[in-house]
């Protein structure tokens, strides 16, 4: 009994041993090379390029103060649309004490040249009327007087504007209120009630009370790189996608190219602008992070396959074209135009043709891995 059981014993040892050796051997094979089979076939290849930029009006304006003084009222808001010759804001005037002094002298100058012309005119209309004096020398002192009234009138409306920013005689163009010089969307209004403002001059910019745009004339800015502007040409069509905006999209077309390279980030790169298709019943603020996919070259209806089929040695291109026995020829190819997943076979290749494509890694149970 003892004999039989250490019978077994062996006999299971040795089934162990050998179940072992054989999975060990079974494992330790080279397991077969299996491949993807691709097909050549007719379609479109295009080589596109991304560019950043933002959104920006054609034309925005900065509207300044034609004087200096201090803001009364403001009676628009950012976001409000305004017409051209339509009132921002109200100054209350700060004249300037020297341009004051000087207006006043003006004035005052002006009423003695008047009184004294107003006498000269009464003394020879009296001997005008009784035939003692020409009518030549009656029209130079009568002419003489008349300037005289002009100048003090002009005196007068000086000093008004110099100290009040408006005359008596165009009340309607004061320089007091800030007008808006075009029509469109108010984009920021920087100031406050109670700001001290200046005009435009040769020393500074003067302040900007207001920035207007049209907002339906819109351009996307960006830049591209040097090594594809070359590729641009002015009337190309362009996709813009706006991050803010996630489900729109629209057009533009190409329409300005920068002569002159500027650097960014070690990189040269070419400015370029396009003019975007506005939709009215879609609200596109100033300043929109934007992307623009431009087709830099297209072949339609042309011979590819997938490039991950291909292989290289040295400075040729071949593919390993299946035959009718189901093995694979190495073929030399010529190729074309690539999308970065399809790429354009101009030679070596016919439709139809089915092409060794990447390696089929399989998991130890003998499936493909995922």
């Amino acid at each position: 009994m003892k004999r039989v059981i250490k019978y077994i014993i062996f006999a299971l040892i040795a089934v162990l041993f050998i179940g072992t050796f054989v999975f060990l051997f079974k494992n330790s094979r080279p397991e077969k090379e299996q491949y993807q089979e691709l097909e050549a076939t007719v379609g479109n290849v295009s080589r596109t390029t991304v560019i950043t930029g933002k959104i920006e009006p054609r034309n925005e304006v900065n509207v300044k103060p034609q004087i200096n003084g201090i803001i009364a009222e403001l009676y628009k808001e950012a976001g409000q649309q305004v017409k051209e010759g339509e009132v921002i804001a109200k100054l209350r005037v700060i004249p300037d004490m020297n341009s004051l002094s000087s207006a006043q002298s003006r004035v005052r100058l002006a009423e003695i040249n008047l009184k004294q012309a107003k006498t000269n005119y009464d003394r020879e209309k009296a001997l005008w009327d009784k035939h003692l004096v020409s009518d030549e020398e009656y029209d130079q002192v009568l002419q003489t007087y008349n300037q005289a009234v002009e100048e003090k009138n002009a005196a007068q409306e000086s000093l008004e504007v110099i100290r009040d920013g408006v005359s008596k005689s165009n009340a309607t163009g004061s320089s007091t209120l800030v007008r808006s010089t075009i029509t469109g969307l108010i984009l920021d209004i920087p100031v406050k009630v109670g700001n001290s403002v200046i005009q435009a001059n040769t020393m500074n910019d003067g302040t900007t009370v207001a920035t207007v745009a049209n907002m339906s004339d819109l351009i996307f800015d960006g830049n591209i790189d040097e090594t594809e502007v070359g590729s641009l040409k002015e009337g190309m069509p362009m996709k813009i996608s706006i991050g803010a905006l996630a489900d729109y999209s629209t057009e533009a077309a190409l329409e300005y190219i920068s002569p002159k390279a500027v650097e960014n980030n070690g990189a040269n790169q070419f400015e370029l602008k396009a003019a975007v298709k506005t939709d009215s019943d879609r609200m596109i603020r100033s300043g929109y992070s934007a992307n623009a996919e431009l087709v830099l070259e297209r072949a339609d209806s042309v011979l590819v396959i997938p490039e991950s089929a291909l292989e290289f040695e040295g400075d040729d291109t071949f593919v390993y074209l299946k035959g009718e026995e189901g093995g694979f020829e190495k073929v030399p190819v010529k190729t074309g135009l690539s999308d970065g997943i399809n790429i354009q076979i101009t030679e070596g290749l016919s439709e139809g043709d089915i092409v060794r494509g990447p390696r089929i890694i399989t998991d130890k149970k003998g499936g493909p891995k995922k």
